[in-house]
């Protein structure tokens, strides 16, 4: 099981394409679960931040492994994400992964995630 959270920078001027983006993922988010059965990812969440002049979004996950890569799906709702992706994270400040230091999942909880 891998738990993440990283930070990837917005591009200048994209903020209301952001929020299409957002509102684009929630509007939709039967097809977004769908996509995440095959990603073997158990829950992904996304934070919006501004810092400094800056905006940011976090993604914070926990995925099992073996999972699709989703830059390899071919569902309608993935390839328009990753339009998104293209069009409003600025790749040349790269990610920043945040450091796991605890993971506080019951077992219960864990045993359903078939980890």
């Amino acid at each position: 099981m891998k738990v993440e959270l990283t930070r990837y920078r917005v591009k200048s001027g994209k903020t209301s394409k952001v929020a299409e983006w957002m509102e684009f993922l929630n509007n939709h988010m039967e097809d977004v679960l769908v996509t995440l059965e095959g990603e073997k990812m158990y829950v992904e969440t996304i934070f919006h931040e501004h810092l400094n002049g800056e905006e940011y979004l976090y993604w914070y996950s926990v995925q099992g492994s073996g999972g699709v890569d989703v830059d390899d799906s071919t569902h309608w709702i993935d390839k328009k994400h990753l339009e998104y992706w293209e069009e409003c994270i600025d790749e040349s400040f790269g990610s920043i992964d945040l450091r796991t230091e605890v993971v506080m999942i019951p077992g219960k909880v864990r045993a359903s995630m078939n980890c």
